[in-house]
């Protein structure tokens, strides 16, 4: 059974299930949605918990199966908990967990925590993943979303008795928290507990978060070709920086952008072969945000653009291999950034 993590809370309260499947790769969601399944466990009585860590080839699922079947000597309830890091278990552990969800039904002396990362389409459409969904309950962590960012900071400052003021001037203050904080949630957690320590409940002034909250921003190659199709100048600006200070290579930034550009050609190559929007974008394997983006940023660019991009993108993958271009920097970021910035400037006119 599918549930949202926001609708966690209140399925716990109408009843704890045997068995439970968190999948995501924000650290601080899923640490929260697991602590609420085991504090919902802990008050029903599973005060023994087991915590299995399955990684590598040759990890042992016997003893998981083993844990799953024997009862305690000490509790008369059980947790079991379940983490496979990379979200592979491999043939041994298929098997394993398809066993431990068949065994979950009707189970009251055993609570099982199934723990994964963000898995794809494909690894949740595999028989053991369907396994836990069908025996129990599979909740799905996205990461909060760069435009929601803002709300979730108010929320959670609200959650601890903080407000920011109202108007402009909050908004102001939410922006600039979001922008110190962009892509590492644990640290804006982190943030938001350090403003309850240092003033007392109430609002806050944009003085006090700005003299408080550090720039502990983290960004990925994918989440900048994001916000250069949504053509976000000064973001764009911003994620460059912090990816060059953090020690990104080059060559993951570059690929990132040019498989945005080749999925941008792809899409209209296939628009101008016949096939509808919807089907070129799911040929193309666009889904999520970028299907967002790219239905809107498609309208906006010609053919010839496109094409040019993609040569600007062989150019830079040049570059970044070390090669030198007329009219080109020679410095890999430099020439990232000449290429980023064209494709957001163009992204972000107003559609015709």
């Amino acid at each position: 059974m599918q549930v949202a993590s926001n609708q966690l809370a209140a399925q716990l309260q109408r009843g704890l299930r045997s068995l439970y499947t968190l999948h995501g790769d924000e650290p601080l969601l899923i640490q929260e949605a697991g602590d609420a399944i085991r504090a919902a466990a802990r008050a029903q009585g599973y005060t023994e918990r087991t915590v299995h860590l399955m990684t590598g080839a040759h990890a042992d699922w016997s003893s998981v199966l083993a844990s799953g079947a024997s009862l305690s000597l000490f509790a008369d309830r059980q947790l079991i908990e379940v983490r496979v890091p990379t979200g592979k278990p491999g043939k041994d552990g298929s098997v394993a967990l398809q066993q431990l969800a068949e065994a979950a039904d009707g189970n009251d002396s055993t609570l099982t925590l199934v723990v994964l990362p963000r898995l794809d389409m494909a690894t949740q459409k595999s028989a053991w993943f369907a396994a836990l969904d069908a025996h129990g309950v599979t909740v799905r962590i996205d990461p909060v979303d760069r435009k929601a960012l803002p709300q979730w900071i108010a929320q959670r400052l609200q959650a601890q008795g903080q407000r920011v003021a109202a108007g402009e001037e909050g908004q102001r203050t939410l922006a600039f928290f979001a922008d110190r904080v962009e892509g590492n949630l644990l640290a804006a957690h982190q943030e938001i507990q350090k403003l309850g320590l240092l003033h007392p409940p109430g609002e806050l002034g944009f003085e006090q978060v700005e003299s408080a909250v550090l720039n502990v921003a983290r960004f990925d190659a994918f989440k900048l070709a994001e916000a250069v199709l949504a053509g976000q100048i000064a973001r764009v600006q911003r994620m460059l920086d912090g990816l060059q200070a953090e020690g990104e290579a080059p060559v993951l930034v570059h690929w990132a952008l040019a498989e945005d550009i080749r999925t941008l050609n792809r899409v209209r190559a296939a628009m101008d072969g016949g096939r509808p929007l919807p089907i070129a974008l799911r040929e193309s394997r666009v889904w999520g945000l970028k299907e967002k983006l790219v239905e809107r940023v498609l309208p906006l660019l010609g053919n010839a653009q496109l094409a040019r991009w993609l040569d600007d993108a062989h150019t830079v993958d040049g570059i970044v291999k070390g090669l030198k271009f007329p009219d080109w920097p020679a410095d890999p970021w430099q020439a990232l950034h000449q290429l980023a910035m064209k494709v957001a400037r163009a992204c972000a006119q107003p559609s015709r």
